[in-house]
């Protein structure tokens, strides 16, 4: 008899929670168990699955998938490490610092699969990134970071901006904190060399846009990637949870997922 993996889906009413909820009652050998969000967040979708509580999920399933707000994925953190389990998978973006340590700290409790995009293209991207900031280097060649996504998202850079500036900073062995430049606005002076620039766009409904531009005196490369459908976010974070259920405690991301760690 074939096993079904239960799971959760927190951040339940926002467009990748629904999206999430959508293909997971679709695939087969996954049962969507639970979904909740905050308590200031109304329903108004008419879905005939109604929400539970956190903790009530928490209880029923073997993975929490998560798209909701920094703050609420560091309490679900620790609430999912003060219980062992389950398993979290992580996409929201924009986490602050004490957030973060709130989930990194909860990795030694339970297993964690956290990415700023659960596309297995982007993840591609991230490491064409690496490879070509390893070779093309900082005395010639300035890299730039360009993302654009839809009016309502709140965070910029935008969580794979950050993941393709950190492959670009690790390709140079360098950590991005060191090498990020901040928005540009008024007198900036000249572009430091080996600095890592971002440039950030919203409006409409734009899914997700990301280039990252390799630009020398001569000439200038591109590698780019573009959403065409929240579908593939989906997808992948389910992918994600499959993978992850049943795993030791730790904090992996989508290289770890798709096999991609050397």
């Amino acid at each position: 008899m074939t096993s079904v993996l239960n799971i959760g889906v927190g951040g339940a009413l926002g467009r990748m929670g629904r999206a999430v909820s959508g293909m997971a009652r679709q695939r087969q050998g996954v049962a969507l168990a639970g979904r909740f969000d905050r308590p200031d967040v109304r329903d108004e979708s008419g879905d005939a699955l109604a929400l539970s509580t956190r903790d009530e999920v928490l209880a029923a399933v073997s993975v929490v998938v998560d798209f909701s707000t920094g703050a609420a994925t560091a309490e679900l953190a620790r609430a999912a490490a003060q219980r062992g389990g389950p398993a979290l998978v992580i996409g929201a973006t924009g986490l602050s610092a004490e957030e973060q340590a709130a989930v990194t700290a909860a990795a030694s409790r339970v297993a964690v699969v956290q990415s700023g995009n659960y596309s297995v293209g982007v993840n591609v991207l991230a490491g064409l990134v690496e490879q070509a900031a390893r070779r093309l280097g900082p005395e010639i060649w300035d890299i730039e970071v360009l993302e654009a996504h839809h009016r309502r998202k709140v965070d910029a850079p935008s969580g794979t901006a950050l993941l393709l500036a950190r492959a670009a900073a690790r390709g140079r062995g360098r950590d991005l904190a060191d090498v990020a430049l901040a928005p540009r606005d008024g007198i900036t002076g000249a572009r430091p060399e080996g600095a890592i620039g971002f440039a950030s766009l919203r409006g409409g409904g734009i899914i997700g846009e990301h280039s990252v531009m390799f630009a020398a005196e001569e000439e200038t490369l591109t590698l780019s990637h573009s959403a065409g459908d929240r579908a593939l976010f989906a997808r992948g974070a389910l992918e994600a949870a499959v993978w992850v259920a049943g795993k030791p405690p730790g904090l992996y991301d989508m290289v770890d997922v798709l096999g991609f760690r050397d």
